[in-house]
């Protein structure tokens, strides 16, 4: 079976769980999307480019979208590997997308004048910034749903059949056939 990418649907074998479970992904993720391509205009609105917090900002945030993007792809693959690294990825993403709100929303001027050293006025500044947090926020919430939903998604593929199930009894006799106790 193929791997689910934006515009990809469920396979036709696929439970109305499943079906549902894949349409609120995307849904999420375009929400996560919008989100943090809001938070990357808005952080550019600041005039901040030049400084380097400013920077690492306006870089989470593109980090988050590229998170959300493979992440699509990521969590319906065949390939273990990069469900792990899409959800190790989104934890990280999450982590200091809720640091950031957490920053933005208990030391907005301080952050404004000190890290991000914004050419705008400080009043208009705080403003923008507390629009970025609480986007922060809605994005730390979303990229929890979005691993909720990627968990929901391969265990569905899993059970469904595209996954890579073998027992316990096939591996078993694979090891006795192939098994030679000695190399001569």
């Amino acid at each position: 079976m193929g791997m689910m990418s934006i515009t990809s649907t469920p396979p036709d074998s696929s439970s109305p769980a499943h079906c549902r479970a894949h349409k609120s992904f995307l849904i999420s993720n375009y929400i996560l999307l919008g989100a943090a391509s809001s938070c990357i205009f808005l952080t550019l609105s600041l005039r901040l480019l030049p400084s380097a917090c400013g920077f690492l900002l306006i870089l989470l945030h593109a980090l988050t979208i590229v998170a959300a993007v493979c992440g699509c792809t990521a969590a319906s693959s065949s390939s273990g590997r990069w469900y792990g690294t899409h959800m190790v990825a989104t934890v990280l993403a999450a982590i200091l997308q809720g640091s950031v709100a957490v920053l933005v929303f208990t030391r907005t001027s301080d952050f404004l004048v000190d890290g991000l050293k914004s050419y705008v006025r400080q009043e208009d500044g705080e403003v923008i910034l507390k629009m970025v947090g609480g986007l922060s926020v809605l994005i730390f919430c979303m990229e929890w749903v979005v691993m909720a939903l990627a968990f929901v998604l391969r265990y569905y593929s899993y059970v469904d059949g595209n996954g890579v199930r073998r027992s316990a009894k096939v591996q078993q006799g694979e090891l006795t056939s192939n098994w030679q106790p000695f190399q001569v």
